[in-house]
């Protein structure tokens, strides 16, 4: 376990790496830039699965397709997604999403004079194709992102172990064992199929 008590894998997993302009501007950051791990993402969420693994993921994909190999711009984003932010896991990917982008809804910062304005980048309930989709604010070029979770399913003793765990019947070690087969799955999201394309699906929007 890492000092901060988390799996040993979330060191492994790969990293986000952006230039905020803001940051730079207010010297929070040497030269704007600032990395984001998977870690980060989940003292966010408050919890690591399958959900928070997918957004850092598709986040991490799209902004690759967009920059290539320049540093992509935080704050310079447009993010999307096709659910509301109270069904299912939308609202979940999106804080993820918008964490790393920068992007945010009508509460994000509004700006010093007329830069900088983080507000209306972030939007729920657009209806279009993928799981996220990601656009310059420069350019208007996007991407749709997917993952298909299904490619990696669960350990089957999850069924057992999970209502047992819910009832607060499990004992100690079936606990300890629930939890170590729900972080396996999202390690090999994570670790086994970071590059994956069969998996994490990047479309030209």
């Amino acid at each position: 376990m890492t000092a901060n008590r988390f799996p040993d894998f979330f060191a492994h997993a790969p990293r986000i790496t952006v230039r905020d302009p803001l940051a730079d501007f207010l010297g929070a950051a040497q030269g704007g830039i600032v990395e984001y791990a998977y870690a980060d993402v989940v003292k966010l969420a408050g919890h690591s699965c399958p959900a928070v693994a997918s957004a850092f993921m598709m986040t991490r994909a799209a902004l690759m397709a967009l920059y290539r190999d320049a540093l992509p711009e935080r704050g310079g984003l447009r993010v999307a997604l096709p659910q509301p932010a109270h069904e299912g896991v939308s609202g979940v990917i999106g804080g993820v999403a918008g964490m790393i982008t920068g992007a945010a809804g009508e509460g994000g910062f509004h700006g010093i004079g007329p830069r900088f304005d983080r507000r209306d980048l972030l939007a729920f309930g657009v209806a279009g194709p993928g799981q996220l989709r990601v656009t310059r604010v420069d350019s208007g070029a996007a991407v749709s992102v997917t993952v298909r979770t299904e490619l990696i399913p669960g350990d089957p003793r999850m069924r057992e172990l999970l209502p047992r765990c819910l009832a607060g019947a499990a004992t100690p070690d079936e606990a300890a064992q629930f939890g170590a087969l729900w972080q396996e799955r999202v390690r090999r999201l994570l670790i086994e199929h970071a590059d994956d394309p069969e998996v994490i699906v990047v479309e030209t929007a």
